[in-house]
């Protein structure tokens, strides 16, 4: 069974940091692009970060320079560093694992993010 779970979401103040896993069974980690979005309520889904097996990375402009997405293969987990976080990051943040050969894509549940002062 495909499953991907996250972790490390919470309550931060705005200006810290937060490092969010999401770790992943039941795929080919390596073959796949892993990435990260987020939705905040009444708001559309926005794609975060993503890399690819070999550590080519892309970030959002609203991100970029405070985040950073890395993946650790031999534990087929993915990372999202947060820094210098902000209100407006506050949102549920989804883990994404999409096939290179298929496009198939599979879904966390999503861990909540909150900044708040």
């Amino acid at each position: 069974q495909v499953q991907l779970v996250e972790s490390g979401g919470g309550l931060v103040e705005p200006g810290g940091s937060l490092r969010l896993s999401c770790a992943a069974s039941g795929i080919r980690f390596s073959m796949n692009t892993m990435a990260w979005y987020r939705q905040a309520p009444g708001k559309q889904r926005e794609l975060v970060a993503t890399i690819t097996s070999g550590g080519s990375t892309v970030y959002a402009d609203s991100v970029k320079g405070r985040f950073t997405v890395s993946r650790d293969n031999a534990r087929n987990t993915v990372y999202l560093q947060m820094n210098s976080l902000k209100a407006d990051d506050t949102a549920v943040y989804y883990c994404n694992a999409r096939s290179f050969l298929t496009q198939f894509a599979h879904w966390g549940q999503g861990t909540q993010v909150t900044v708040s002062s």
